[in-house]
C-alpha cells in the first residue's frame, strides 16, 4: 500500500508543483498568463482523455505490467519537462505526463480493490490517498526549494529520480496481479446504473473545485492574511489531512462507504459556508477553519473511490476506474473554470462573489447526495431481484 501511495505522491507532486512555479516559468520562458494556463490544463485534459481511451484495453493486461509501463512513460515525460528548452516542448512533455498519470491512478485503485477485501478496502484506499496530503505538506515546498536553488528544471529532474527508485521497488516487491484475467472480459457488465458512479464522482469533485483553486486568493484578499501566512495555513491543512485520511478510510469500512460518503457530504456543507463567508480574522482562526474545510472536503474522495470500485467485477474494474478518473479530472477542470467565471476581482484584490460560490458548492453536494441515494438504491434493488 505504501509503495502505491508513493506512486500517487510522485504524480500528484508533478501536477501541483507546476502552479507555484508559474512566476518563474513565465519569466524564464517568456510565457503569457494564457500560455501558462495551457500548461496547467494540458495535464488534466490529457489525463481525462486517456481515461476514456483506457476503457478499451486497461483490463486486458496484467496489472503490475500495466502500472510499470505507464509509470515508465510518466518518468520519461517528467525528465523531458526538465530538459525542455521552450514552451512547446514543455507543453508536449506535460501532456504525456498527464496522460500516463491519469491511467496510473486508475490502475493503482484497481490493484487495491483486487487485493484488499471489501471490509478493509476503505482503510487501504485511505492509506494510498495520504499521498495527496503529503504532497502538500512536503512535496510542493521541497520542489519550490529546489527551484530556488537550482532553477526551474531541477524539481522535475529530482522528481523523475525519485520516481525511478519507486519504479525499481515496484518491480521488485509488487506481486503479479492477474486474477482479473481469468474472469470473463468484454464490456457487457457496463450498465446505465454504473454510469451513475461516474456522475457521483463528477459532482463530488466539481463541488470541491468550485472553491479550492481560489482559497489562497480569498484568504489574502478578503480575510486579511499575508502571502507569508499562506504556507503555514496550507501546511496545517495538509498535515491534518495526512492524519485524517486513514481514519476516514477506517470509518468507511466500519459504516460502509455509502453511509460514510453521505455523512461527509452533509458535514462539508457547514465548512463550505463558514469559510466562504469568513470575515477578516486572525491567522489561528483562519487555520482552524481551513483545516476543517480541507480534512472533510478531501476525505470525501476516499469513500467515493471505495464505493465505485466495489460496484464492478475485477475483469471490468480497471476500465471502469479509468473513466471514473476521467470524470474526476474533467470535474476539477470544469469546476475551477466555472468558479472563475462567477468570481470578480476588485482592484484592491478582494474576491467578489465567493459567498455565492459557497452556496453553489453546497447545492452541488446536495445533488451528489441524490445521486448517491439513486446509485446505492438501484444496486440494492438489483441485488434483491431473483434470478430468472
Amino acid at each position: 500500500m505504501w509503495l502505491l501511495a508513493a506512486v500517487q505522491f510522485t504524480h500528484v507532486v508533478d501536477f501541483m508543483m507546476l502552479m507555484p512555479l508559474g512566476p518563474l516559468l513565465m519569466q524564464r520562458l517568456s510565457l503569457s498568463a494564457t500560455r501558462f494556463g495551457a500548461l496547467v490544463s494540458a495535464y488534466t485534459l490529457a489525463s481525462a482523455a486517456m481515461g476514456v481511451l483506457g476503457v478499451f484495453w486497461l483490463d486486458r493486461l496484467e496489472r503490475k505490467r500495466t502500472l510499470l509501463m505507464l509509470y515508465a512513460g510518466f518518468i520519461a515525460a517528467t525528465l523531458l519537462c526538465g530538459a525542455a528548452t521552450g514552451a512547446t516542448g514543455l507543453l508536449i512533455a506535460r501532456t504525456v505526463a498527464g496522460g500516463c498519470a491519469g491511467l496510473m491512478g486508475a490502475v493503482v485503485i484497481a490493484i487495491v480493490s483486487d487485493a484488499v477485501p471489501a471490509e478493509r478496502r476503505g482503510q487501504a484506499i485511505g492509506t494510498v490517498m495520504t499521498a495527496y496530503a503529503l504532497s502538500a505538506v512536503a512535496g510542493v515546498p521541497l520542489g519550490l526549494g529546489l527551484a530556488n536553488l537550482g532553477g526551474w528544471r531541477s524539481p522535475f529532474i529530482a522528481l523523475a529520480g525519485l520516481a525511478g527508485i519507486v519504479w525499481l521497488l515496484l518491480l521488485r516487491f509488487l506481486p503479479r496481479m492477474d486474477g482479473h484475467l481469468s474472469q470473463r472480459s468484454g464490456t457487457a457488465g457496463f450498465t446505465p446504473r454504473l454510469a451513475l458512479g461516474w456522475g457521483l464522482t463528477f459532482t463530488v469533485v466539481f463541488a470541491s473545485f468550485l472553491l479550492i483553486p481560489y482559497l489562497g486568493a480569498f484568504m489574502v484578499g478578503n480575510v486579511g492574511l499575508s502571502l507569508t501566512d499562506l504556507p503555514w495555513v496550507y501546511l496545517a491543512g495538509g498535515a491534518a489531512t495526512f492524519v485524517s485520511s486513514r481514519w476516514i478510510g477506517r470509518m468507511a469500512d466500519r459504516l460502509g462507504p455509502a453511509r460514510a460518503l453521505a455523512l461527509l457530504l452533509v458535514a462539508t456543507m457547514a465548512p463550505h459556508l463558514l469559510f466562504t463567508h469568513l470575515p477578516p480574522s486572525p491567522l489561528p482562526v483562519v487555520a482552524v477553519v481551513f483545516v476543517l474545510f480541507m480534512t472533510l472536503t478531501s476525505g470525501r474522495a476516499i469513500p467515493t473511490m471505495a464505493l465505485v470500485a466495489s460496484q464492478v467485477p475485477p475483469s471490468l474494474r480497471g476500465r471502469y476506474l479509468a473513466v471514473n478518473m476521467a470524470a474526476s479530472d474533467g470535474a476539477s477542470g470544469l469546476g475551477a473554470w466555472m468558479g472563475g467565471l462567477l468570481l470578480t476581482s476588485a482592484p484592491d484584490g478582494t474576491l467578489l462573489g465567493f459567498a455565492r460560490l459557497g452556496w453553489l458548492a453546497v447545492a452541488v453536494s446536495a445533488l451528489a447526495l441524490g445521486l448517491l441515494w439513486t446509485f446505492v438504491g438501484r444496486a440494492v434493488r438489483l441485488d434483491a431481484t431473483p434470478a430468472p
